[in-house]
């Protein structure tokens, strides 16, 4: 695997922090149960429980290992520099073309949610905005065609 940084803010790292301890002190110890009782049942070769418990001991360890990678290689930005657009601000943009205004979260791209209006400093109009300033206009390049936004707040 390659060594990467990744992104997050404040609130992100604790819940990748809070999905790790729960897997380790929940769900192993669940597991690791499971697989005592299944074992107890007499033939692992033909045990659909074992297997299945075996199975999903591969999956936790594996995201086990896979959110360690990501904690440890995470760089919080909290966005308390609210002279130019970071990871961790909230941000207020006009669209040029409609003077429709909207509101993202600036976060990293394990944390994007367009849906709740969490933009990735990844995404066309993260990586337009990351570095401006309040009152600059910029054009954002995305796969539909190009676009105007004026920064209009960083909070």
């Amino acid at each position: 695997m390659k060594k990467s940084e990744l992104l997050l803010t404040p609130e992100g790292f604790l819940a990748l922090e809070e999905e790790l301890n729960d897997l380790k002190q929940n769900r192993r110890p669940d597991i690791i149960k499971s697989l005592k009782e299944a074992r107890a049942l007499g033939d692992l070769s033909e045990n659909a429980e074992y297997d299945a418990a075996r199975n999903e001991q591969a999956q936790v360890e594996g995201r086990i290992k896979e959110l360690e990678y990501k904690l440890e290689n995470a760089i919080v930005s909290d966005g308390k520099d609210k002279t130019v657009v970071s990871v961790g601000n909230t941000i207020t943009v006009k669209y040029i073309e409609d003077q429709e205004e909207e509101i993202y979260k600036m976060v990293g791209s394990l944390e994007a949610d367009p849906f709740d209006n969490k933009i990735s400093n990844e995404s066309p109009i993260g990586v337009a905005i990351i570095g401006h300033k309040v009152g600059e206009v910029i054009t954002v390049s995305s796969p539909t065609g190009s676009y105007d936004i004026e920064i209009l707040k960083i909070a």
